[in-house]
């Protein structure tokens, strides 16, 4: 390498023997923003990395009892549709949108949010939930999927996954 030349930065992911962390904050509960967080959760699973969800804001339809078996894709605000805006304020689109993507995800093999935060836990990962949005929405631990470990602070996630690496979903 010559004097004018910059070494290539290469990330450094810490020391294989101290172990890989992740933490991925989910804070989005519609269908589309369920699934990448669950999906990069399995990946790092797969690959012996620790792995920690924090369940935040909206991201808490994904582990409320009452709301996690029916998730919804609305088309309404969302370019990557690659529909006519309009069509989103139809009525019916939303029924219509959510039984297309359920049916794509099911065609190649993923399982639907519940079954995949099984899967997530029987591999390992530990299942988060936000204290204060907890609080926010007047819900308690018996109202969340039964594999969320605790209802912890931001502050008590942070300590938990001190050195991973951070995704923001």
């Amino acid at each position: 390498m010559t004097t004018t030349e910059t070494a290539p930065i290469i990330p450094s992911f810490g020391d294989e023997e101290s172990g890989r962390k992740l933490a991925i904050i989910c804070s989005k509960g519609n269908l589309d923003m369920a699934y990448p967080g669950l999906i990069m959760a399995n990946a790092a699973l797969g690959e012996g990395v620790e792995t920690h969800l924090f369940f935040t804001f909206w991201g808490f339809d994904m582990i409320n009892k009452k709301t996690m078996g029916d998730l919804k894709f609305t088309m309404l605000g969302n370019t990557a549709a690659h529909m006519p805006q309009g069509l989103g304020g139809v009525p019916g689109m939303t029924a219509m949108a959510t039984h297309q993507m359920k049916k794509s995800i099911a065609e190649v093999g993923v399982p639907e949010v519940p079954e995949f935060l099984q899967q997530i836990v029987d591999s390992g990962g530990h299942l988060w939930a936000c204290r204060m949005s907890a609080d926010m929405q007047h819900l308690e631990a018996e109202d969340l999927y039964d594999e969320v470990e605790a209802i912890i602070s931001a502050s008590d996630f942070i300590e938990k996954t001190v050195g991973a690496q951070m995704l923001f979903i």
